[in-house]
């Protein structure tokens, strides 16, 4: 019994050392905040917390293979070639509801180091060249390849979107995300396996799924207004921001400062034209919902919306609703409105939008 006593006392002495000095080297190299925000989350002592500095999926796979509650990586993401490799690996060794917390600079806080490294009259032309060679290189065609041979995938440029909507995409849930210095600090926790379907798409037009006739999804063209991977945000958002007038999440932090623009003057939307040549959307109907913001309506209006083909025109524009629950009265009047009348519903909601869009310059926000 003694003996079973000493081992014990022996065994938490040795993980109470080891966490010790392991807080202590991530205090040397990452400041002692960042030990204070991982403790906040997960016990550094225990067994069952694996802690790295690395962008190598090997490191990973010869770690530990015992079951674990926490993986923290301080390795920040910029530097991992493939992150949503890296990031399904992290899924895999980690039981549901288990903890992942890393790093990122994100591209304000690129921005921000760059210009408090160089000062005037060199800051701008130092953002400029950043701009060019980490930003547009790495999204055309011509210079993609060339610009991976150079840099290996290290030092990218991420947004907080683009780096918080990976996790998403690989079956994490975002908990907490903080800044401390230049850096971004993530806790998620595993809520599933990944849905990342493998494919990227940085250009200025993007596929989205979207909810259509029968339930059916079908990809909706748009001119990118968000941050890559956004799409796979939307759960955190709503949780965070909720719906604002308008229908639109309440301070969108995904939207890009020039994608805001090109929603003022609607050019986003324009690509949706080819939808309806595709017949797969009509000119007035309901907007084509995204499975999460579908799943906010309610049952009876889910099935209602489904028996038709969304529109490019919504009823938003006739009735100009303001909270969540006015737009889904707005629809609900226009759907009962185009089961009885078809072709008269949609010519008289035609022309009363285009009298509220072109006269009273109306928007959806």
């Amino acid at each position: 019994m003694h003996l079973k006593t000493d081992q014990h006392e022996l065994h938490l002495r040795y993980f109470k050392e080891r966490s010790k000095c392991r807080n202590n080297l991530i205090a040397e190299r990452f400041g002692q905040p960042v030990v204070e925000y991982i403790a906040g989350f997960v016990d550094m002592s225990s067994p069952m917390v694996e802690v790295y500095s690395t962008s190598e999926k090997l490191n990973l796979e010869l770690g530990s293979h015992e079951v674990m509650r926490g993986l923290v990586n301080l390795k920040r993401v910029n530097d991992i070639a493939e992150p949503n490799e890296f990031f399904t690996l992290v899924n895999q060794k980690l039981p549901r509801g288990g903890y992942f917390i890393g790093c990122f600079e994100s591209q304000r806080s690129r921005r921000k180091r760059l210009r408090d490294k160089y000062r005037q009259p060199f800051t701008y032309p130092v953002l400029l060249l950043d701009f060019i060679l980490k930003r547009l290189f790495p999204k055309t065609r011509p210079t993609r390849r060339i610009y991976h041979l150079l840099t290996r995938g290290e030092n990218r440029v991420m947004s907080m979107t683009e780096t918080l909507g990976r996790l998403s995409s690989c079956g994490f849930k975002i908990t907490d995300c903080r800044d401390i210095g230049y850096l971004s600090y993530f806790v998620c926790q595993k809520v599933g396996l990944p849905t990342y379907t493998g494919t990227e798409n940085h250009g200025l037009l993007i596929k989205l799924k979207r909810v259509g006739r029968g339930g059916e999804l079908f990809n909706v063209y748009k001119f990118r207004t968000m941050h890559p991977f956004a799409e796979y945000l939307q759960d955190y958002v709503h949780s965070r921001n909720n719906i604002c007038s308008g229908g639109k999440f309440n301070d969108d932090f995904r939207i890009t400062s020039w994608g805001r623009v090109l929603r003022k003057l609607w050019i986003d939307e324009q690509a949706m034209w080819l939808n309806f040549i595709r017949g797969e959307m009509k000119l007035v109907g309901v907007r084509p919902l995204s499975e999460h913001y579908f799943s906010l309506y309610p049952e009876e209006m889910q099935e209602l919306r489904v028996k038709y083909k969304p529109g490019l025109i919504p009823p938003f524009y006739v009735d100009m609703p303001e909270t969540f629950e006015e737009i889904v009265e707005s629809e609900r009047k226009y759907l009962e409105a185009y089961e009885k009348r078809p072709f008269l519903t949609d010519f008289v909601y035609f022309w009363k939008a285009a009298y509220n869009i072109l006269l009273k310059k109306a928007r959806s926000a």
